[in-house]
């Protein structure tokens, strides 16, 4: 009899451990989601609380706003100088936002590695852009009106003046922060001159300019709004500053909402970007 009783343990022990296997497995995949939408659903339920307890009278209600946003995208609603005019002014933004990115980059990098990488031109070249730095793009606006113009133009520069410098730094970081024991084993391999560059320093550094590219696009959206008060006609930025000339604040935090989802999404992209070219790092974490 307890032969039988502790033969039959086997058999029911994977019974009560697949379902809990499958539960573990189920709340690994979730939890990131989960975590990540606890605090915007705090901040969403404080925010509902604040304006239905008129807590103040300046902020419309979340419903309010997003009421706001769906006639903002699609129209029917309202059916004001703003209705279904989300993907215009969003693609208009897009294209300052990548087009001063992009530029910002192909200065940025060249320039980094040689600063990193040549002590001339970091005599030559550091001081300077070290002066230049601490200055604010918005201290640029004026400027970039007189040279640029009203419009576009000074838009374009001046996100691709707010997105240089965060390229510019990590660049010069990650070059600066190659190991010295890479040259002498990849020295001992035959690996020398001008092949270390492409072999050690860069690979090395990448990591580092991966972080100044999404720092720098996450400023290039952070600038596009200072940048779109130059008076271009289309863009998140000028909906904004449309919003809050016409006190329509409904219209400001849709724009800001666009703007941080525009964000998020674009930094996604530098990130699975990143993580394919850098698989082969054990340190790298997206």
């Amino acid at each position: 009899m307890a032969i039988a009783e502790t033969g039959s343990i086997p058999a029911a022990a994977p019974a009560a451990v697949v379902p809990r296997a499958a539960s573990r497995s189920a709340w690994s995949r979730f939890k990131p989601t989960v975590l990540a939408l606890i605090v915007p659903l705090m901040l969403l339920a404080f925010w509902q609380v604040a304006t239905t307890q008129q807590w103040t009278r300046l902020i419309p209600t979340p419903y309010a706003v997003g009421e706001y946003m769906i006639d903002f995208a699609v129209g029917g609603i309202y059916d004001d100088a703003y209705s279904a005019t989300l993907i215009t002014h969003l693609l208009a933004s897009m294209s300052r936002v990548y087009g001063g990115f992009a530029l910002a980059a192909l200065f940025a990098l060249p320039i980094g590695i040689l600063i990193g990488r040549l002590p001339t031109a970091r005599m030559l070249l550091d001081p300077f852009l070290q002066v230049m730095r601490p200055i604010p793009v918005t201290a640029w606006l004026p400027l970039s009106m007189i040279l640029f113009g009203l419009g576009a133009k000074s838009a374009f520069a001046l996100v691709c003046l707010g997105a240089f410098y965060p390229i510019l730094l990590n660049t010069i970081f990650g070059v600066r922060s190659v190991d010295p024991k890479l040259f002498e084993a990849a020295s001992m391999l035959g690996c020398r001159g001008n092949a270390q560059f492409y072999k050690v320093v860069l690979p090395a550094a990448t990591p580092s300019i991966f972080t100044g590219l999404r720092l720098g696009l996450g400023l290039a959206w952070f600038v596009i709004v200072v940048g779109e008060m130059t008076g271009v006609p289309e863009g998140l930025g000028a909906v904004i500053m449309d919003g809050r000339t016409l006190s329509r604040t409904e219209l400001v935090i849709c724009g800001m909402i666009v703007i941080g989802l525009a964000g998020y999404l674009s930094d996604r992209v530098v990130v699975a970007l990143g993580n394919y070219l850098l698989r082969w790092s054990p340190n790298h974490h997206g």
